[in-house]
């Protein structure tokens, strides 16, 4: 399954996979901390999210309880594949040169990635 989210939608979802089944409230409030945003507009966005099939409901009680119905690596695989197709013309080559170009990894992220590769050399 290709997952198409906005990054609003991956924001609510970094709350779910964080913090587990909550409240659109509970979920405001989360996202209130980085940014302005209103209260309707992630009640809205849920509700959108929920038609998309990349949250569930649970509306037993007054107050529904979201969950994500995607896992978050499933998620980042999709987003990956996407940007390697769309950005780097299908080269994961380029993604990755382009990441540690310009991100500063850690000693443990090298030695991590270097014992990834290790694994294709095999």
């Amino acid at each position: 399954m290709n997952i198409k989210t906005t990054e609003s939608e991956l924001e609510i979802l970094q709350v779910l996979w964080q913090k587990g089944n909550c409240t659109v409230r509970q979920v405001h409030e989360e996202l209130s901390k980085n940014k302005e945003s209103g209260y309707t507009t992630t009640l809205k966005l849920m509700q959108i999210m929920h038609d998309k099939g990349l949250v569930t409901r649970d509306s037993s009680a007054k107050t529904h309880i979201y969950s994500a119905a995607v896992s978050e690596k499933h998620t980042q695989k999709s987003a990956v594949e996407k940007m390697i197709n769309t950005l780097f013309k299908g080269s994961a080559a380029d993604l990755v040169m382009q990441a540690l170009g310009h991100h500063k990894a850690s000693k443990e992220e090298i030695d991590e990635i270097k014992a990834y590769l290790q694994k294709f050399d095999k």
